[in-house]
């Protein structure tokens, strides 16, 4: 999950107007009795602190697999029926800020070794989950700290009373202090629980933020789960990848899939950012932090082998909608995934997040006069291609004013959002990995419309900021996964007054 600051400053780049392209949205704070976002003279980074070594590289992967070069087959997939609704649960109230799940939610994970007495009720394990975000300027430096809770029986009610109501099993704890220092505008964050035998139990993190610095931080690490000694280890580079592409979700990879495929590497991260700066629709890299069969991390400052598995071409090499997602629009929101497999040999790779589905999308504000009409930022007009048709052709030039009356935050808006599931062939992804098929290629089979389980901000919090209606943004947050119980585990962004709440499908 990420909330979109507006009015920082920037440095001039060869980007043409692409640091105005960021989804701009002031977090207001005030109705929780929280302090106001910082002036437009603060700086735009705070002071960061340095890990050395900085440039080195791991060269070598333990015992890899060779990329095959035979085409890979698609087996059976997953398809949006297999997917059954189970309900929703809230999750628990601690304190004030930043030991608060209000203004949470960026990542989440699942434990299976967690809550061994929720075998009982069917729903095993636990849940790692971030709560309020870190802010920039020093007004919230140990926010996004990370709790863990148990997971009670979902329940079916429009009524979130009626909701089971989720207990710590332990309480929030700062495992990342000291660590992504200056990463706290706007974090982007993802987690992966993740015990294969080299390194015992281990929680995987990925960390950036909205505007990255120049040059990028390194974005990965990993903590213990029990979180009062996280001992974090890190942190790392994946390649030389944009950091707009990696720090945003994590997933798991089935181990005999990337030990075919992707050289033994077990863990999936990527990002989505708004304005196609990461690629045109989800990105997603295979990567491994350990050097030897013993687990050793790779040193602090590594630039992690990976393999590229998604990655569309990015707004700032063109300025056409192209080598896309299907139905591709800037505003889009994909922050989370999950690989799925299933006892009965299915499989896919599911991203879910905010879809712009409209007519027409823009950058700019909510229009007054109702969500069929744009409203661009007009300083911005002639500048860059302000305002889209669905099909990505401009729109016309009638279109291209500021409507008058305008209280929205600034950023990428469409005349409507929904909250989407999106299936992807792994085969397509093996083929990407083998070279067999170009990285911007794979488009997803099947989409499922999650709209009508939402609560959808019952509380009308921030619309200014998250819009209203059809214009509803920041609809879902991160995915969690239990393979062995076919569980898929998703945020709602905003559903329990400020806080998400968890909704719960089952694959058949």
């Amino acid at each position: 999950m990420s909330i979109r600051c507006v009015n920082k400053t920037v440095e001039p780049t060869v980007l043409f107007v692409s640091a105005l392209l960021a989804a701009t949205v002031l977090l207001p704070h005030a109705a929780f009795g929280l302090a106001a976002a910082a002036p437009q003279s603060a700086p735009p980074t705070s002071t960061r602190a340095i890990y050395l070594p900085l440039v080195t590289r791991q060269t070598a992967s333990p015992t890899p697999t060779p990329t095959p070069t035979a085409t890979p087959s698609s087996g059976a997939l997953v398809q949006p029926g297999d997917l059954v609704y189970q309900g929703a649960f809230r999750l628990p109230d601690d304190a004030v800020r930043p030991r608060t799940l209000e203004y949470g939610g960026n990542a989440m994970t699942f434990n299976p070794a967690g809550d061994p007495a929720g075998a009982n009720d069917g729903f095993p394990g636990s849940l790692f989950i971030t709560g309020h975000d870190r802010m920039p300027y020093g007004e919230l430096p140990d926010g996004s700290q990370v709790a863990e809770i148990n997971i009670p029986p979902p329940i079916q009610s429009s009524n979130l009373n009626d909701l089971n109501q989720a207990a710590f099993l332990q309480g929030f704890h700062n495992v990342a202090a000291g660590f992504f220092v200056g990463l706290d505008e706007i974090p982007r964050i993802g987690m992966q629980y993740l015990d294969v035998p080299a390194t015992g139990p281990k929680i995987h993190l990925a960390w950036g933020q909205h505007l990255q610095p120049e040059p990028p931080d390194a974005s990965h690490a990993w903590f213990e789960p029990n979180l009062a000694t996280p001992n974090l280890r890190g942190t790392w580079f994946i390649g030389d990848q944009s950091a707009y592409s990696i720090n945003g979700y994590m997933l798991e990879i089935p181990a005999s899939w990337a030990n075919q495929y992707a050289n033994g590497r077990y863990l999936g991260t990527g990002r989505f950012r708004d304005g196609g700066w990461s690629g045109m629709g989800p990105a997603l890299f295979a990567y491994r932090p350990w050097t030897d069969d013993l687990g050793t991390p790779a040193s602090s400052g590594t630039h992690l082998q990976e393999t590229t598995l998604l990655l569309y071409d990015k707004s700032t090499n063109t300025n056409n909608i192209e080598r896309s997602l299907n139905g591709y629009q800037h505003p889009d929101e994909w922050e989370g995934g999950a690989w799925i497999t299933t006892n009965a040999g299915k499989s896919a790779v599911l991203f879910a997040g905010t879809k712009g589905t409209g007519t027409k999308y823009w950058y700019g504000y909510v229009n007054p006069a109702g969500p069929e009409h744009p409203c661009v930022d007009q300083a911005l007009v002639g500048q860059m291609t302000t305002c889209r048709l669905a099909n990505g052709t401009p729109c016309p030039t009638e279109d291209l004013t500021e409507c008058p009356g305008h209280t929205s935050n600034r950023g990428w808006w469409s005349t409507r959002f929904d909250a989407q599931f999106i299936f992807y062939d792994p085969a397509d992804l093996a083929r990407v990995a083998a070279g067999q098929m170009q990285a911007w290629a794979p488009q997803p089979y099947a989409s499922l419309d999650m709209d009508a389980h939402l609560y959808l901000n019952p509380a009308g919090i921030e619309p200014e900021m998250l819009g209203t209606g059809d214009q509803r943004r920041y609809r879902i947050g991160d995915v969690a996964y239990d393979r062995s119980h076919g569980l898929v585990y998703v945020l709602e962004l905003f559903a329990d007054g400020a806080k998400p709440v968890v909704h719960v499908w089952r694959i058949q």
